[in-house]
């Protein structure tokens, strides 16, 4: 049956994932994990007025991914309006309420501000930890500033809701619902010439201030994401007074650059060595820096959002800082 056939190439039926065997030991799923990572689990969830986000009040067994009756169930189907990490409850599109439950990330703005509050902006304090957006929260990029997923400085305005073209407006018209790939042939018809989904551009702003408005927003947004990685070293080698250094596939990310050579060695990225010299100035920075990174897709979900957090985390971090902010234009 195709369907089966392409449900079975995602990443929902990857059995050997660590996001489906991370509990193996334990025999049983947490409540606040079991909604996102077992077809148990969310079906519960939906069974329920939803009053919180993902997550229930017992453990489900291990065994499953996430499969047919996650989303074709009668909760799925009567969903309409879902809540965010914020506490916002949004109506969404049709095609887009089921997926926007798991692919929201589990933290927003105010969990940042609540873990800093009280504390100097460059003071750094042991009672900061990093805070963790969790993976993929491509629902919260899309709806940018009405869910408050990334930090948004004070007096600064952010891109709203993200709406694409009638018919390519919500995650299954583009997004396979079984396989979940995009087409890039849905892409083509209005962005001629493209050959990968970076290349489209969403703004003819030169953003980086050089001049090239052809280039794709998703090479700009990567460009912003190294600038932002590189201020937030700078920094914190200058400011917070301990260097450190960033690890895509081990948490919690940010460790101590125990050599300072700006590379992540052998032994670097292990949890005792994680950062502890966060002050709120920096937290803030590394959490948009997280939160973009994490979304591969932000720059199709929102991408004036992903560069509005981007340039203002870097223009922040260079407010006491000598961080290289020429020729940035934001959105």
């Amino acid at each position: 049956m195709a369907i089966v056939e392409a449900w079975m190439k995602s990443g929902h039926a990857d059995a050997d994932a660590e996001a489906f065997r991370h509990w193996d030991d334990e025999g049983e799923i947490p409540g606040d994990c079991a909604v996102c990572h077992s077809t148990t689990g969310v079906v519960e969830f939906l069974s329920t007025p939803q009053q919180a986000t993902g997550v229930i009040d017992h453990p489900v067994p291990i065994g499953t991914t996430i499969e047919c009756e996650a989303c074709h169930n009668a909760g799925a189907e009567d969903l309409s309006t879902v809540v965010f990490p914020d506490g916002q409850a949004i109506s969404v599109a049709d095609g887009s309420a089921i997926c926007s439950v798991c692919h929201q990330g589990r933290t927003s703005m105010a969990d940042v501000d609540d873990a800093v509050e009280g504390i100097g902006a460059d003071d750094v304090s042991d009672q900061i930890r990093f805070i963790n957006i969790h993976y993929a929260a491509a629902a919260t990029t899309q709806q940018g500033s009405a869910v408050r997923g990334g930090y948004q400085y004070p007096g600064k305005s952010y891109a709203g809701p993200f709406e694409h073209v009638p018919g390519l407006n919500n995650c299954v018209a583009c997004h396979d619902p079984h396989e979940t790939v995009v087409k890039l042939e849905n892409c083509t018809s209005c962005h001629a010439g493209i050959s990968e989904f970076a290349d489209i551009r969403t703004t003819p702003l030169d953003i980086l201030g050089r001049g090239e408005t052809g280039n794709g927003i998703g090479t700009v947004v990567d460009e912003l994401k190294v600038r932002l990685k590189e201020a937030i070293m700078l920094y914190a080698r200058e400011k917070a007074g301990m260097a450190v250094v960033y690890s895509n596939a081990s948490y919690p990310y940010f460790f101590v650059d125990t050599n300072e050579n700006g590379s992540v060695d052998a032994g670097e990225a292990a949890f005792p060595n994680r950062y502890a010299s966060w002050t709120p100035r920096l937290l803030r920075a590394a959490y948009n820096y997280q939160f973009v990174n994490k979304d591969k897709g932000a720059f199709a979900h929102n991408p004036h959002y992903a560069v509005q957090l981007l340039i203002d985390s870097i223009e922040d971090l260079a407010s006491v800082a000598p961080v290289d902010t020429t020729g940035l234009m934001r959105p």
